[in-house]
Parts: C-alpha cells; sequence; structure tokens
C-alpha cells in the first residue's frame, strides 16, 4: 500500500511539471536557404487572436531581441527579406497540485496521507510564423504554449514571454545538414 501511495503521488508531481512546462515546436522548408536572410518586417496574420497592446509590445520586443542575436535586421521597408507574424490563443486546462502531509498512522499503515488540489489556469499559446517575402511561402513555423497568462502578475508575464521566445527560437536559423 505504502508503495501504491508513493508511485500515484510520482505521477500526480510528474504530471504536474509537465503541465507547467512550456511545449515548443517548429517546422521548416528544408529547401530554404536561411543565411540568404537578413532583414525582416512585422506583418499581422488575418482573423488572428489578439492580445492587449501591453502584451503585443512585449510580445514583439522578445522577438526583436532574438531575432536580433540572429543577425536579423528589423526594418518596415516592403523590400524585408522575411515578413514575420504572429497569432495567440487563450485557453484553459485543469492544473493538479497535491503534496504529502507527513502525518498519518505510521509506517505499518502506509505511511502519510497525500492530498491533491485542483484548479482551472489559463494558457497561452503563441505561433510565429515567418514567410520568404521573394517567393511569398511560409518558411519557418514555430509554437510555443504557456506564453501567455493573462492572470499572471506584469514582471511574471514579461518573465514568461521572454522566456518561451528564447526556446522558441532556440533552433533558428535552422542548421544546415
Amino acid at each position: 500500500m505504502k508503495r501504491f501511495l508513493y508511485l500515484a503521488l510520482c505521477l500526480l508531481v510528474f504530471g504536474i511539471s509537465s503541465v507547467v512546462a512550456q511545449d515548443v515546436n517548429y517546422n521548416f522548408d528544408q529547401d530554404t536557404d536561411f543565411s540568404k536572410f537578413k532583414t525582416y518586417k512585422w506583418v499581422s496574420i488575418k482573423n488572428a487572436q489578439q492580445v492587449d497592446d501591453i502584451t503585443a509590445r512585449q510580445i514583439t520586443a522578445a522577438i526583436d531581441t532574438e531575432l536580433a542575436k540572429k543577425g536579423l535586421t528589423k526594418t518596415d521597408a516592403d523590400n524585408a527579406d522575411l515578413y514575420v507574424g504572429y497569432q495567440t490563443a487563450i485557453g484553459s486546462q485543469k492544473q493538479w497540485n497535491a503534496y504529502n502531509t507527513g502525518w498519518g498512522y505510521g509506517p505499518r499503515w502506509g505511511g502519510g496521507m497525500a492530498t491533491a488540489t485542483s484548479e482551472t489556469i489559463l494558457t497561452g499559446q503563441l505561433d510565429l510564423d515567418m514567410y520568404d517575402s521573394a517567393n511569398k511561402r511560409l518558411v519557418w513555423k514555430g509554437t510555443v504554449a504557456k506564453t501567455i497568462d493573462p492572470g499572471a502578475k506584469p514582471d511574471k508575464r514579461q518573465k514568461n514571454i521572454t522566456k518561451s521566445i528564447e526556446k522558441l527560437l532556440k533552433n533558428y536559423p535552422p542548421k544546415k545538414k
């Protein structure tokens, strides 16, 4: 019984850590030479869910910072090498919180008591698209989950956005094989 309770608690804790982690996925056109891209221009994506102006500025500033680290220069000119746009999605999911009280009936009775509670948390996904302006086609797409939390305090919110954009663009530009 004690092993069963320990196993159940471990599964809950590891399940919680997977809820909190920021999931990153990306894909790119393998026939594209990303070394030719030197400039980019922001574009809006039609029918994309919009965030408030403050959050939008935080997102674009974080992306601008990471793209500058990658050697790209932002421009307002239509002849930019890349057109960059993003969209967001805010949803909700259940989060389970578990802890061991440390109190119980003793070793003979299986150890302490575990308590679990649930709460609904808002999750914010960000999708970043990069288009080759010359060929007018999507060449890179990335998605990072759990980026935007409307309920978070401003400093925590900024930290989440910055961290998730760093993770998202970690593998940009794609390595040649």
